[in-house]
């Protein structure tokens, strides 16, 4: 007891000691005489060190070192001074301070807009408090409280810190300021771990190393990869980032991603490489996501070199949209190892063409590839929407290991043996609607039988169409839902009018259901986009018939959607549609009547792309056909798609919302 009692004395006394710090030592810094400090000279408050930290910090000490006194510096949001080393020193544990980091972007330590800064932490550690964040009694939803947040800086090390328990990233390289990129950043010997978004986000960055770095056990929201090289805008920078040594393991997302859409020709080209890096138990090992077009394929080069993919749980490696003449990729001298052990219907490697593409794809060169898997499938899947010849630019040589006996597969020509069946997307194009205006579709149209149903809803982007005349009043009821776990936020409609002005029309709240009314102040088809994220915005009613518009790409759904009805024009001489699911996991039944309606086409479990042609005499005026899009056998029916190829694409439940191009006058 006596013991106990002196223990505790002392514990007090050396509390005592550190919360009224050091003065003498902290004016000897303060006036430039002391170019190494402690950050104990400020004082310890083992309830709440913040005020200590900051002001270490903010004293201009060219070296700081948070010394270990033993207990955890509790702390609120920290920010970095420009021109200081800090070193967090063996056993230091700073911790996010309990009921604190409300706002969404709070971050743990934020270097924002600072130049030469050098944080080393060999043995030390930097957590948040991740079940506390996703918690909705505790905490409003968010992803973006980082452990290290770096924005706009240059001349940045990290060397040797544990960065851990983040409710967003465990590191995030982003851009404070329009235009003003991460410079020279140098990350090594660092662990990520359990973090709730990404081990690491890199939005924006030049001249970037990572090395001996460990990314492990993300999960929480979506991508929950290892690292992420996902900018935000065409303007933001991946150039010269290197990974060099570097273990991504047992994330929920994938270990590798590179999602670059936004990214386009006139942004600065790519160029990152992965050397020697392992990838080991994740979701998925690499994954690369582009545009397509001429105008948004950004170039540049990706490699990845002497790394090693060990037991995804699905494919190992995939590629999505990247066009012939986009950026290189090379992989060179790797190995795929027991991918999708418990998935043989997954292949090793994947790579598809989106609904979107309008550019075949490739570019893309496997060198000494080696696949070890002991389940008999095909090591490659292709699938094209649109332009299924754009195999002929994935080449390289793959040598696959199963039950002791390797065999070479090269590509293409082993592949297209094998693939017959992705030449039966037939190549027919979007109907252009350059030059023309949009009206009522006429005759058929008008006189078809009005269809019912329940309401549908949109995922993500759409638009629906609709037309009124000068002074109606236009009602109509969305329906704002959540996927998921998305977080989401209250949605601005606007309608486009016909001259393309917008007209306000409201505001629709989240997880809401709401009835908006607007007055027409024109004659014409009026559009209304839109934009729900990761959410789903249902049609309900309303009090003209609407259409929704696949103009801008394929038709979103989420859930079984119904009965649609299309138009076929007078002297169309072929159409498309292709229906899809998203991936092997969410699939939709379709069926495909004609104008006596007949029944020419059902596919059931569609998963991946699949498309209705019909080749017949041009009918002598225009046919209203139907569509029904169902809930397939024996799998979910989630996101699902329709691309509408060779007549106007829209589907309308009532065939009088169907919309018809005719040239401007």
């Amino acid at each position: 007891m006596k013991k106990a009692l002196l223990v505790l004395t002392i514990l007090l006394a050396t509390t005592a000691l550190f919360a009224a710090g050091k003065p003498d030592l902290v004016a000897k810094v303060e006036r430039g005489e002391l170019k190494e400090a402690r950050a104990s000279w400020w004082g310890f408050d083992p309830a709440d060190s913040t005020a200590a930290l900051q002001a270490a910090i903010d004293s201009g000490a060219p070296k700081l070192i948070v010394d270990n006194v033993g207990q955890t510096w509790i702390t609120r949001p920290l920010f970095a001074a420009s021109n200081q080393e800090i070193v967090f020193e063996k056993g230091v544990v700073v911790e996010a301070k309990k009921g604190e980091f409300k706002g969404g972007n709070d971050s743990l330590l934020t270097v924002r807009e600072r130049e030469n800064v050098t944080l080393i932490g060999y043995g030390a550690v930097l957590r948040m408090r991740r079940a506390d964040y996703d918690d909705p009694k505790q905490y409003k939803k968010a992803e973006w409280r980082m452990v290290l947040n770096i924005l706009s800086s240059k001349n940045i090390k990290v060397y040797g810190l544990t960065l851990a328990l983040s409710g967003g990233d465990g590191i995030y390289l982003g851009v404070s300021k329009r235009g003003v990129t991460n410079r020279n950043i140098h990350i090594k010997d660092v662990i990520c771990d359990r973090n709730y978004r990404q081990g690491i986000s890199v939005i924006s960055a030049r001249d970037l190393l990572i090395e001996n770095t460990v990314m492990r056990d993300t999960r929480g929201t979506p991508p929950m990869a290892g690292i992420d090289f996902e900018p935000n805008h065409a303007g933001e920078e991946l150039v010269n980032c290197v990974m060099r040594n570097c273990v991504s393991e047992n994330n929920a997302g994938y270990g590798y991603v590179l999602y670059v859409p936004t990214l386009r020709a006139e942004s600065a080209p790519l160029s990152i490489r992965l050397e020697n890096c392992i990838s080991r138990g994740n979701s998925s090992d690499f994954g690369l996501s582009t545009g397509n077009s001429e105008a948004d394929a950004v170039g540049g080069s990706v490699e990845v070199v002497k790394c090693r993919f060990e037991r995804s749980r699905g494919v190992s490696i995939s590629i999505r949209n990247k066009p012939v003449a986009g950026a290189r990729v090379r992989f060179q001298d790797c190995v795929i190892d027991t991918p999708a052990a418990e998935k043989p219907e997954l292949p090793p490697i994947s790579i598809t063409a989106s609904a979107r593409c309008r550019r075949a794809v490739g570019g893309v060169k496997f060198g000494r590839l080696r696949v070890i898997d002991p389940v008999e499938r095909p090591v490659f899947d292709y699938y094209a929407w649109f332009s299924p010849g754009g195999v002929k630019t994935i080449t390289g040589l793959i040598t696959i290991q199963r039950k002791g006996v390797e065999t070479a597969y090269r590509l293409p020509e082993d592949w297209l043996k094998e693939h017959p069946e992705a030449q039966s997307i037939k190549p027919i194009p979007p109907l252009s609607l350059k030059g023309m205006a949009l009206a009522p579709a006429a005759g058929g149209a008008a006189a078809a039988a009005k269809a019912g149903g329940a309401p549908f809803f949109l995922r993500q982007a759409g638009t629906l169409a609709f037309y009124a005349k000068a002074g109606d009043e236009v009602s109509f009821t969305l329906e704002h839902a959540q996927v998921g776990n998305y977080s989401g936020k209250t949605l601005r409609i606007e309608a486009i009018a016909p001259s393309g002005k917008k007209v306000p029309v409201g505001q629709l709240p989240f997880k809401t259901r709401k009835e908006l009314r607007f007055r027409a102040p024109a004659t014409g088809v009026y559009l209304l986009p839109i934009k729900a994220g990761a959410n789903r915005v249902g049609l309900v009613a309303s009090s003209k018939p609407m259409a929704v518009s696949g103009v801008d790409g394929p038709i979103h759904f989420i859930g079984p959607a119904g009965e649609f009805y299309f138009l076929v024009p007078a002297g169309t001489r072929k159409f498309g549609l292709i229906f899809y699911g998203e991936g092997r996991g969410e699939a939709v039944k379709a069926t495909v009547y004609n104008a006596a309606g007949k029944q020419v086409w059902q596919k059931d479990r569609i998963t991946l792309p699949i498309m209705y042609a019909s080749e017949t005499e041009p009918p002598a005026s225009d046919q209203v056909w139907r569509v029904r899009l169902e809930r397939p056998t024996g799998i979910t029916c989630e996101d699902n798609y329709v691309d509408m190829r060779g007549v106007p694409p829209f589907l309308a439940r009532d065939p009088r919302g169907l919309l018809k191009p005719r040239k401007k006058k």
